[in-house]
């Protein structure tokens, strides 16, 4: 392919590929609104005073709310998630294993999900040649997405205890990669929180913009920009 070689060689020192997930390797906005609303229904069905009583709004609220009590818990979604949903059926005269039980219709709803079309291509093409990794700041588990055989690491906000951009999240992801930052590069949709802070903290970077938005002016770009992730493989790998 005219012109890749040269792009190419700017990765030479580059051994492992590491993602984001939500909207790098799926959409993930209508998939939280169906699980939202599916969470809603079950309530209706199994516990309606909850749910006379809640919306998506009002539970969206209570989640942030503890977030801001609990600033060292606010990366965790699962925690914010299963701990509101304990206090709302506290509060409506329901015993706790009713957050357990609404959580899991909200999470089973939330793995289903449709990846992009270029995904398993460009993961199929880039793995014999490189390690390829996750670190997201969102819950979702690539066992029940089908992906996790693809990853030598998978990594989220909640195992680390922190959410990008914060550094500890990259620091992680080298750890458990054993290599250093320079031979990460990491793909993400977030110019903030993929790109600039991964590039911060040390890892050459690319921006995967399939919706086709401007860069933000006030940041470097990234090191490579692309539209979605089999043009990425397609240059890493030719």
């Amino acid at each position: 392919m005219a012109g890749v070689t040269p792009i190419r060689r700017r990765f030479d020192a580059v051994r492992a590929v590491a993602f984001d997930l939500d909207n790098t390797l799926w959409d993930v906005d209508p998939v939280i609104v169906r699980a939202e609303l599916r969470l809603m229904d079950w309530l209706r069905e199994h516990r309606p005073r909850m749910a006379e009583a809640l919306s998506v709004e009002t539970m969206r609220a209570a989640r942030q709310q503890l977030a801001r009590e609990e600033p060292h818990r606010a990366h965790d979604l699962t925690y914010l998630r299963l701990t509101t949903l304990e206090r709302h059926a506290r509060d409506h005269g329901y015993d706790e294993t009713t957050a357990q039980q609404a959580f899991e219709v909200f999470f089973a709803a939330r793995h289903e999900l449709e990846l992009f079309g270029d995904v398993r291509p460009a993961l199929e093409r880039l793995r014999p040649r490189y390690a390829l990794a996750s670190l997201t700041n969102g819950n979702a588990d690539l066992e029940r997405l089908g992906l996790a055989a693809f990853f030598s690491v998978s990594l989220s906000a909640r195992q680390i205890g922190a959410a990008k951009p914060d550094p500890r999240c990259f620091a992680r992801l080298g750890e458990a990669l054993g290599l250093p930052p320079s031979a990460i590069l990491y793909a993400g949709d977030d110019p903030i929180a993929d790109v600039d802070a991964a590039r911060a903290a040390g890892l050459p970077t690319a921006w995967i913009n399939r919706r086709g938005i401007l860069w933000p002016a006030t940041l470097a770009p990234a090191d490579l920009t692309v539209t979605h992730c089999l043009e990425l493989a397609e240059i890493l790998a030719p």
